[in-house]
Formats: C-alpha cells, sequence, structure tokens
C-alpha cells in the first residue's frame, strides 16, 4: 500500500477523478486568481480572524529590555544568575512585549500538493489559508514571509509589511512551481528557518506530512519559534471508494500499482494507515511543544483556524 496520495484512479468501468497537475496560468489569469482571493480571504480577515489572531499571538512575543536588582514579589525564575553573581545581589531579567511581530509561512509545494478530489487541491486551500492568515498579520501591522519548499529549498521571501507585499506573496503562492517530481522533506524547512530566523516568529508549516523524520528541526523551531502545524489532506488520502481494480500513481515517486478497492480489507487497511500517520504526526508536534491543526480539502477551513485562535485566547 502506497502512503502518499494517488495522482490518478482508473479501471475499465469507473474513473475517479483528480484534479490533474495544474498547467501553467497566465500571467492575466494569475492576476485573476490574486484578485478573486485577496476579495474573499481579506474580508474574512478583516470581520472574523483579524480580533481573534490579535488575540491569540500578540503578547506571546517578548524581548529582553534590561537587569534590575531583585525586588518582593519579582518571579524567581527570571533571575539572572551570572550577575546575580557577579554583583554578590539578585537581579532579574526585564522583559517586554514586541510591539512588532513576524509571521513566517512555511509551504510545502510538493507533487503531492497538487493533488485533489474535490472542487479544489490541497494547495488551493493552503493557498487560501495563507492568504487569510497574511491579511490578518498586516491588520496587526506585523510583517509576513513565506519559505517555499519540496525536497529542497525553492524560494525564500523575507518578511515585511504592506498590502503590495500581501499580494505579492498570494501571486507565488500560485504560480510556484517545484522541481519535476519533488517529494517533501520538512526537516530542510525547519534547518533553513532556525538558521535564518533569529527572532521568535509566529509559524504555520502547511503541508501534508509525508515526509522522512523532522523531529530535531521541530524540536529546535519549537524552542524558537510559536509553531503550528497545519496538516492539509485530500478524502482519496483517507479513504478509497469501492470501485473494484484500480491503477494508481504516487504523485510523487510516479509508481504505479494495481489496488482492488471491493476489497473491504484493503479499504479498512487504507483508512487505518492514514489514520495512523495522522497520530504520529499529532504526537511529534506535541513532543515538541507545537500546536498542530488538521483539515480536509471538503471541510470548512474557517471553523477550523475560528476554534483554534479561540483555544489560544
Amino acid at each position: 500500500m502506497f502512503k502518499k496520495i494517488f495522482s490518478s484512479f482508473k479501471n475499465s468501468s469507473n474513473k475517479i477523478d483528480a484534479i490533474p497537475p495544474g498547467q501553467k496560468s497566465s500571467t492575466s489569469e494569475i492576476l485573476k486568481k490574486v484578485r478573486q482571493i485577496e476579495i474573499r480571504t481579506k474580508g474574512l480577515s478583516n470581520h472574523i480572524f483579524s480580533g481573534e489572531y490579535h488575540s491569540a499571538f500578540k503578547g506571546r512575543g517578548m524581548s529582553f529590555s534590561e537587569v534590575r536588582e531583585y525586588a518582593f514579589g519579582d518571579d524567581v525564575r527570571s533571575i539572572d544568575w551570572n550577575v546575580t553573581a557577579r554583583l554578590n545581589a539578585p537581579h532579574i531579567k526585564v522583559f517586554e512585549e514586541e510591539r512588532e511581530l513576524t509571521l513566517m509561512l512555511l509551504v510545502d509545494i510538493s507533487a503531492s500538493s497538487l493533488f485533489g478530489t474535490n472542487k479544489q487541491s490541497k494547495r488551493d486551500m493552503i493557498t487560501e489559508i495563507c492568504a487569510v492568515l497574511s491579511f490578518s498579520a498586516m491588520t496587526n501591522n506585523d510583517k509576513v514571509g513565506v519559505l517555499f519548499f519540496s525536497d529542497k529549498i525553492e524560494r525564500y521571501i523575507p518578511p515585511k509589511k504592506g498590502k503590495s507585499h500581501i499580494l505579492f506573496i498570494i501571486r507565488e503562492l500560485l504560480s510556484m512551481e517545484p522541481h519535476p517530481n519533488a517529494q517533501t522533506d520538512i526537516n530542510i524547512a525547519l534547518k533553513y528557518l532556525n538558521n535564518i530566523m533569529k527572532k521568535r516568529a509566529i509559524t504555520f508549516l502547511l503541508s501534508d506530512f509525508y515526509s522522512e523524520s523532522y523531529k530535531d528541526g521541530l524540536n529546535i523551531a519549537g524552542k524558537r519559534h510559536d509553531l503550528i502545524g497545519i496538516h492539509i489532506y485530500d478524502k482519496r488520502d483517507k479513504e478509497l471508494p469501492d470501485v473494484g481494480l484500480i491503477n494508481v500513481e504516487d504523485y510523487e515517486t510516479k509508481q504505479q500499482q494495481w489496488i482492488d478497492t471491493s476489497n473491504i480489507n484493503v479499504r479498512a487497511d487504507y483508512e487505518k494507515q492514514f489514520l495512523a500517520h495522522e497520530k504520529t504526526t499529532k504526537d511529534i508536534f506535541k513532543k515538541s511543544g507545537c500546536e498542530f491543526i488538521s483539515i480536509q480539502t471538503d471541510e470548512d477551513y474557517v471553523k477550523k483556524l475560528q476554534v483554534f485562535f479561540k483555544s489560544r485566547m
């Protein structure tokens, strides 16, 4: 059984439509899509998410301000033991809230992100979610940056402010294409993040998480940043339809295999593998001190994000 999603399902009498790998859009088509996404997602940000984004993240970023002598009632956990030893009197570190935060989006654009059997592909949903988060950050005067990755770093867009920058990011989300047969290496993306981002950032990692081990990178990133994983998956990642014998092809490796979907045990094993993958991913994030959201491409991602934001408020 394949562990990754298939690009096509077909047999002699049945066909289950999957969204084909996208052909390169013209500049005018991309600009039209950018405008459509701006109208939809900016409205969501302004009316739904901006206040919840602010409440969920503002005040979590703290920067060092000064060292002063310990006073009764101060938190002993803030004691600076090096200064205390040097001056022979207890001193504490004083921190202040960072008014300006940075939102980093780590976006998986490997070949499997192009898959979809509903109205949209995984990449389509990732693009909308990134747009909503970006406009929410813009409303709060925060910087937004993006790291596109597959099994290598495809492109890095440094954090900046402003509407024109957000629209540029959306355009890149729509037009970025990975190298041929690109697979997924989350560890590469996390290592790159840890190297370039010295200050703490709100970081969303969007992927289907079919990757080799990334525990070490996530452990480090989870200590440095406020990191949230968003698992985007298609219903056919989880369930095989009962349509008889079908030929399937892995989007990334191009490996093909025949599967008898009329066999109830085959379908049960397929779903079992998906649930095991999802649980393993959740456990990795939990152990790293990071949060995790799972969203299916035909679900209402607005409700899922609202629940997440409210849980942090």
